[in-house]
């Protein structure tokens, strides 16, 4: 470990000690994962990790946060949320994290409030400042604190501190909310969150552990690593048969790759245009 990363550790460590009792928004996820990690060190059952629950989670992401919960000895509690039903957040709009967000941190908040909790805790780091996140505004909203990103840990950074802590998914690739998948302005609905988990899960079953399934009316994009490109249309018939039989009309394989946040790419060509 880099001095650098261990004074960023031990600043993390005496920042978490200092607030007392804290309420950490995890998801499974390398970063929050680390964040709960460094917060049961310094606080033992003082930290209390919660899941929030709606159908924007993979059925996996929850296993696997189940899983990470027990290895880190965290209490986990689990938050059922309604930003689902919102219309705000089905009818899909450029800002439609803050309504999920807001709906998220409005349960955490509550949740704390009611056990006497003064701090909610979420997993940004520096890094995530760079892409679109509405969500943001939601975590200030509700005084939402991010610690990762106040003693600067970038993504390489979150990845090497769990791997020195021992956190067995230090290399989990990059995960994000089902409704990631669907373009802005296509409206939400539970029914279009269950197929796309399917299709995942389908792919992933095929031997394709990292992959995204975006939705476009009839067509179904698949993002995959460039890499796994040339064995991905080695099984085509496989893959867009079972695809396809889960509702889409026409199953294409995006050449760019997989890439983390590539529905906002819309947003950044149309920003650039007004600038």
């Amino acid at each position: 470990m880099t001095a650098d990363l261990a004074s960023k550790l031990e600043q993390l460590h005496d920042e978490l000690t200092g607030l007392g009792r804290v309420v950490v928004a995890f998801s499974g996820g390398v970063d929050s994962s680390l964040l709960l990690k460094a917060a049961v060190r310094a606080l033992k059952t003082d930290a209390i990790a919660v899941l929030a629950v709606s159908p924007s989670l993979p059925q996996s992401e929850k296993d696997d946060a189940i899983r990470l919960a027990a290895e880190i000895e965290a209490t986990l509690r689990f938050m059922d949320t309604k930003e689902t039903e919102d219309p705000s957040y089905q009818a899909n709009a450029a800002n439609r994290c803050f309504f999920c967000k807001d709906h998220v941190y409005a349960a955490l908040r509550d949740f704390a409030d009611k056990q006497g909790i003064a701090h909610v805790l979420d997993g940004m780091n520096v890094d995530d400042t760079s892409d679109v996140r509405p969500g943001r505004a939601a975590a200030m909203k509700h005084g939402v604190l991010s610690p990762l990103e106040k003693f600067g840990f970038s993504k390489k950074d979150v990845r090497e501190a769990a791997k020195e802590l021992g956190l067995s998914n230090w290399d989990k690739p990059a995960a994000a909310c089902l409704a990631s998948r669907i373009p802005y302005g296509t409206q939400l609905t539970s029914s279009l969150l269950a197929r796309i988990e399917a299709a995942e899960a389908y792919v992933k079953s095929l031997g394709f552990p990292e992959l995204r399934v975006r939705h476009h009316g009839d067509v179904a994009r698949i993002e995959l690593p460039a890499d796994r490109l040339e064995a991905a249309v080695s099984r085509r018939e496989e893959l867009c048969g079972g695809v396809r039989a889960l509702g889409w009309a026409y199953v294409t394989l995006d050449l760019d790759g997989l890439r983390q946040g590539s529905m906002n790419e819309v947003l950044k060509r149309s920003a650039a245009a007004v600038a």
